[in-house]
């Protein structure tokens, strides 16, 4: 199990323990770790209030500071969700060991093994992405400076900040002390994001390989350790001990589904309309049609993350559906003619809790899926035609 672990979960480790969001990390480590990121992320806030503060009635100003105070916002709420509910998360994170022990023969290992290996490649290349992609944002700033040295004019190109934020002095004088705080501050404060998505992308895959093994052994309950169906029909109730665990099995991914539901649900809720909020005002600020053509590749590389960050959500959450459906298909498929009436029995009770798909929601009103993140594209669009009604 530790070589398992340590392959498998030891990314998604390393980053939550960054951010103090690992669950078992010493009390006094997740404090020190956690108020390093919070005052980082205060050292952002401030200046984004500020730049709000100079607004005043421009309505423009007012959209280009709120698209940057709102990811900020989105990103204290993932950091302290996991903060808030570490009980929880200790029960999460102990399932992934434990789960682990209980697989019974090598195809139900490889099936565990296949879904660990989604979540470590998902957490390699969404952290990956995450990092790279903050540091290209930041760095279009520095595009003004290198066309003066490349192709000078007879006047400085007017200065671009990391991101829309006033820092009470002149921009262009300290540039280079405010654009080393942008990026490092932002780099930590992407960190924490990471940390939330990863771990819950693991918990997704982990539950979803519980509903795989699941089915599996619906399928092959009738088949000898040779991988033949034998041809012993259940009249003695031979089987019956065997479904009973098959059936635990199935209402512990259920529970563990449950667990998920409950914990971000909410949180889940004020991330869509951040997301919302956030895409119909960007799209907003591309259309304007006096804006500087580097701005609008900036605000179009902020529309394509939330775009790519929302679509991974509703893809993990496709998968958990497909997952939980999934199993009453393997329950027909396999021969459950063969077992007694008793046994019977407790194959129905798995298949009428198979009828209700088990699902991740926000507020209990977004349920995320392929279908549901195409309605959210929508409705962005919706918001941007009526805001772009009142130019």
């Amino acid at each position: 199990m530790d070589i398992t672990w340590n392959h498998y979960y030891n990314v998604v480790y390393k980053i939550s323990s960054v951010t103090g969001a690992w669950p078992y990390m010493k009390p006094g480590a997740r404090i020190f770790r956690l108020t390093i990121l919070t005052i980082t992320m205060l050292t952002i806030f401030i200046p984004q209030i500020a730049y709000q503060s100079t607004c005043k009635k421009d309505i423009y100003c007012t959209f280009e500071a709120s698209t940057s105070y709102l990811l900020t916002f989105a990103a204290s709420l993932k950091v302290y969700t996991f903060q808030f509910n570490i009980s929880t998360m200790r029960s999460l994170t102990r399932h992934l060991s434990v789960d682990w022990n209980e697989v019974e023969n090598p195809e139900e290992y490889k099936i565990m093994k296949s879904y660990a290996e989604n979540s470590r490649r998902f957490s390699m290349m969404y952290s990956a992405y995450c990092l790279m992609a903050t540091f290209t944002f930041m760095c279009t700033s520095l595009v003004p400076f290198a066309l003066d040295f490349m192709l000078p004019l007879n006047q400085s190109r007017p200065v671009i900040p990391p991101y829309p934020g006033y820092y009470f002095v002149d921009v262009r004088e300290y540039f280079l002390p405010i654009f080393c705080h942008s990026l490092v501050a932002w780099d930590i404060l992407m960190i924490g994001i990471m940390a939330h998505d990863c771990m819950y992308v693991t918990y997704v895959e982990h539950v979803c390989s519980l509903f795989a093994v699941t089915g599996h052994r619906f399928e092959r309950l009738f088949y000898n350790d040779r991988n033949q169906l034998t041809e012993v029909v259940d009249r003695n109730d031979m089987y019956y001990k065997r479904i009973s665990f098959i059936v635990h099995t199935h209402r512990k991914s259920l529970k563990f589904a449950e667990l998920l539901e409950d914990t971000f649900t909410i949180p889940f809720a004020i991330q869509i309309l951040i997301v919302t909020m956030g895409m119909s005002i960007t799209l907003l600020q591309i259309s304007q049609e006096n804006g500087p053509i580097l701005e609008k590749i900036r605000y179009a590389l902020y529309v394509i993350g939330q775009l790519i960050h929302l679509f991974l959500f509703s893809l993990e959450g496709q998968k958990l559906i497909d997952h939980s459906l999934q199993t009453r298909e393997k329950i027909y498929n396999s021969s459950w003619y063969k077992a007694s009436v008793r046994s019977q029995k407790l194959i129905m009770m798995v298949m009428i809790k198979c009828l209700r798909p088990s699902f991740l929601s926000a507020g209990k009103i977004y349920i995320f899926s392929l279908e549901s993140f195409t309605t959210i594209l929508q409705t962005s669009m919706s918001y941007f035609t009526v805001l772009a009604s009142f130019q």
